[in-house]
């Protein structure tokens, strides 16, 4: 009899459960593998390391557990001017910076589809009209964005900037090099190996089809923080983000050494119930 047959038998077994977060049967299976797998992965020697920032995740609004390590981040190398500006943002309701609002936070929303933004208005109406957050509906490019956040960045110094446009996320962050944020959370494309830098073809007009052609390869993203001045810190267990500090805040706060082969953890999406990403060499 497996694990979960075995649950099933006890007052916590899965009708419990699924009648308690409001899950099917099969959901709240779903819910407990999830959960084991990762307390076993934890486990393993690697992630030992108290520097590491996997203990740290959390989910509130994020994908997956960035609120929990962006939090941590801050935490270590100090909160700031707790200004930020997040570069596709979707509706608003799951992104990387609207759990920092709850902590008194402010910032600028980029969002290129406009049905995102009509939502955002509806749901962020008191935050948007007292200037906690300012929004701006723009397709980014490398050749505009670096006029959007000039235009509406909340002051001189930035602490987050997270990238979240899929295809060229990249290009994005190449963009802004002269911005200098004090951390920053981009996704990764995991199907390259830690020691292979690649990244897309640059298109402006092109966006991402939702296979494994887009983004970067964490090595690449390495390469292109070291030259703008930034250590690569570590990365979800879900292998969707990397998150990168300024080295001049580093100190001996994180886990060493600040490389793709050190932080690179593998595509885990089947986390979160998704399938694999259809193979392609194009858009």
């Amino acid at each position: 009899m497996s694990f979960i047959d075995k649950l099933g038998t006890t007052k916590f077994g899965k009708a419990s459960i699924a009648a308690h977060y409001g899950f099917s049967r099969r959901a709240a299976s779903v819910q407990i593998l999830k959960h084991l797998f990762l307390e076993q992965l934890k486990k393993e020697s690697r992630y030992q390391d108290k520097k590491r920032l996997h203990l740290h995740e959390h989910q509130a609004f994020s994908q997956n557990g960035e609120d929990g390590i962006i939090r941590e981040i801050f935490r270590r190398i100090g909160a700031g001017n707790k200004t930020f500006i997040e570069i596709g943002v979707g509706d608003g309701l799951e992104n990387n910076t609207v759990f920092l609002l709850y902590d008194g936070w402010r910032g600028l929303w980029v969002e290129g589809n406009a049905a995102n933004c009509k939502k955002i208005k509806r749901h962020f109406t008191q935050q948007l009209q007292s200037g906690q957050i300012a929004l701006s509906n723009t397709l980014v490019t490398m050749e505009n964005v670096d006029n959007i956040v000039a235009s509406n960045r909340p002051q001189k110094e930035v602490d987050l900037l997270s990238i979240d446009v899929d295809r060229n996320t990249f290009y994005i962050w190449k963009a802004l090099g002269n911005l200098k944020p004090r951390v920053i959370v981009v996704e990764y494309n995991a199907l390259f190996p830690a020691d292979m830098a690649w990244a897309v073809e640059y298109s402006a007009e092109k966006w991402w089809r939702g296979s494994t052609y887009f983004g970067a390869s964490l090595k690449a993203f390495e390469n292109l923080g070291r030259n703008f001045g930034y250590s690569l810190v570590g990365c979800d267990l879900s292998g969707t983000n990397a998150f990168f500090v300024r080295a001049d805040l580093c100190d001996d706060s994180f886990c060493e050494p600040f490389t793709a082969e050190n932080h690179y953890e593998p595509d885990r999406d089947f986390l979160h119930g998704k399938s694999k990403r259809p193979r392609s060499l194009h858009d």
